[in-house]
């Protein structure tokens, strides 16, 4: 299935200019390392000066074989044994220095990226692809630091070469270093056409890249639908699609920069020809010279000229590299600095931080935000909600929940029944109307404190790669190991964890080793071993069969007792001990009351509650039958 395009991703403006705000926004991950990058300038002055001296070498040993003139052979070698030495020695420190600083500013870069991901709002991920996300992490992170250590040390290599260079040519020809010179407005020219083509092009390969991680992604997490469905032939037709568009984009800007070099190649031998020709008449004309022309001055001076030209090739080349990380910077940012929808307030922050700030001295009944700890009363008072301002989820919805209150809401699919409990999860908030958590709007409350008091156990439930343990225990961390096993007990899976191979078996990638009902039961179990005050059971039951559901129900009984519970259901005989039930159909709350209450009105609940006893008894008669 192709994955779905997102016109509104964080994509720059597609022109050929360059953003600097990314870069200024990431310079912040290179400061810790910012003795690094001076020792860097060093190496770099170090090897640029090295490399001044080779043609003063040459130039003496031309003359002295030519003229007879110079130092003696010996000094020459222990001279070139010397720079050649220094050379070997800065090369073999700035590679150990380029690739610490490349390992560590990828890992904080990497880190703060994963950070921020989990601050951010459940609507940040509802419509980008997990393949985009992983890029962001993963080669984009790669890219970034690597230009940040080579390409820094190359760039101030460069700088530090052709200013070394341009002042010997200066000093030891000024005519000839004028005509080596006048190419570089040419080499401005020809640098800045391809420069905003090359990161137009750069732009759209990350950007397809994205579309091929996310199409990767979802062929490998939907492959069983794929092959129920027999989808494969469609499948592979539709990433070779993305996968062309990716081979046109790379191929269009690899020929970018493949031209790009050759050019710059073309235009600065021009600038050495025409210095060695104008060199050699002035060899020839020695004679009538005030100072004297050699043939070793002109070698040298070619060997300067071609050198000067060197770092601007290597530069070019950065150039082309720079705008692929300019693609990808612009990518990194645009999670780095992403702000979550759902954040505590100034006030709520302060409250937290003067809480922090008594330390022991506050009572256990006192929440980390200064209010109460203990929920007693949720409160939807005219609450609206839509995902966008067309299409309302949700609209008036009003309810008053006690402590010990068991909530249950059913109605057809697409109703607003999990648009309800997201909204009381905090994952979304209110667009109208207010949510009250013992009288106080909860957006007084802190989002840390409220969502550590939920236990949540969905209908499609994620377990993490590791043991059965290790993720009941993901619900709370410190909790013992007989506290884990007796959560386990109390949802009816300590029997098939054992004959599963005990409690240190492993669950596969996504529990892939489990079946769906198998995965529901952990998943319970690990919400109950959070002791949460408000309990959420989203279809929480619709994969395990009827009587292992029945002996949950049981040990939910007692888990419920003194919590706020709101049970997502379409098997209605679960919830007929709720307190109230709600049924929600198109964003509005039609019904509410207790079993019999809804039963004696013979309304829709009475319709869903008789065409589904109805269609339970006739599986019973077929199954006996």
């Amino acid at each position: 299935m192709t994955a779905p395009q997102h016109h509104h991703e964080e994509e720059f403006a597609a022109t050929g200019r360059a953003n600097f705000r990314v870069w200024r926004e990431l310079i912040r991950y290179a400061k810790p390392y910012r003795m690094d990058f001076v020792r860097m300038v060093v190496y770099a002055m170090l090897m640029a000066s090295s490399y001044m001296i080779l043609p003063l070498l040459t130039e003496g040993v031309v003359d002295n074989i030519i003229y007879g003139k110079g130092m003696d052979w010996t000094v020459y070698v222990i001279i070139y044994a010397v720079v050649v030495t220094v050379v070997a020695g800065v090369v073999a420190l700035f590679i150990r220095t380029c690739g610490r600083v490349t390992c560590y500013m990828c890992h904080d870069i990497r880190k703060a990226a994963f950070l921020r991901l989990q601050e951010l709002s459940f609507s940040y991920f509802d419509h980008r692809p997990v393949g985009w996300l992983v890029t962001r992490l993963t080669s984009d992170c790669d890219r970034l630091s690597r230009i940040f250590s080579f390409g820094f040390f190359e760039v101030v290599w460069g700088i530090c070469f052709i200013v070394f260079t341009a002042t010997i040519m200066i000093y030891k020809a000024w005519a000839l270093a004028l005509l080596v010179l006048a190419v570089v407005p040419a080499l401005a020219l020809v640098s800045a056409y391809f420069q905003r083509r090359l990161l137009r092009t750069s732009r759209a390969v990350r950007k397809t890249n994205s579309q091929l991680t996310a199409e990767f992604n979802e062929s490998i997490t939907g492959v069983r639908t794929t092959k129920t469905l027999v989808r494969e032939d469609e499948n592979s037709a539709e990433f070779a699609g993305v996968t062309e568009q990716m081979y046109g984009q790379v191929i269009r800007n690899r020929l970018l920069a493949a031209t790009y070099l050759p050019v710059i190649m073309v235009v600065a031998s021009i600038g050495t020809s025409v210095a060695l020709w104008a060199g050699g008449v002035r060899v020839q004309d020695t004679a009538h010279l005030t100072h004297p022309f050699t043939i070793g001055m002109l070698i040298a001076f070619v060997m300067y000229a071609r050198q000067f030209f060197m770092p601007i090739l290597d530069l070019a080349r950065m150039i082309a590299d720079w705008q692929l990380a300019q693609a990808a910077a612009e990518r990194v940012v645009s999670v780095l600095t992403a702000e979550p929808d759902i954040l505590d307030s100034p006030a709520v922050k302060k409250r937290i931080a003067d809480h922090a700030a008594l330390g022991e001295a506050v009572a256990p009944t006192v929440a980390e935000d200064g209010y109460a700890n203990q929920i007693e009363t949720i409160e939807f008072r005219d609450v609206d909600f839509a995902y966008n301002e067309e299409n309302p989820v949700l609209m008036g919805m009003n309810l008053s929940v006690k402590r010990g209150q068991r909530i249950a809401l059913v109605g057809p699919t697409g109703g607003g029944k999990t648009t309800i409990v997201s909204l009381l999860c905090r994952f979304y908030e209110p667009t109208g109307g207010d949510l009250l958590i013992n009288g106080l709007d909860y957006r007084e409350r802190s989002l840390h404190w409220l969502q550590s008091q939920l236990g949540i156990v969905l209908q499609a439930p994620h377990l993490f790669s590791g043991t059965i343990r290790e993720n009941i225990r993901y619900g709370r961390l410190d909790a013992t190991d007989a506290e884990v096993e007796q959560a386990a007990k109390l949802v009816c899976a300590h029997e098939f964890i054992l004959e599963a191979g005990g409690y240190e078996a492993s669950v596969g990638e996504g529990g892939a080793g489990l079946s769906t009902g198998q995965k529901q039961l952990i998943s319970f179990a690990r919400a109950i071993l959070a002791q949460p005050q408000v309990f959420v059971m989203d279809e929480a039951t619709s994969s395990i069969d009827t009587t292992t559901e029945q002996a949950i129900q049981q040990g939910l009984e007692e888990i419920f007792k003194g919590r706020i519970s709101f049970v997502i259901a379409h098997r209605l005989s679960t919830i007929r001990s709720a307190d109230v039930i709600l049924v929600v159909r198109d964003g509005h709350v039609v019904e509410r009351g207790t079993h019999h209450e809804l039963l004696a009105a013979r309304s829709e609940y009475f319709e869903l509650y008789t065409q589904q006893f109805k269609h339970e008894h006739e599986e019973e008669l077929l199954a006996e039958g």
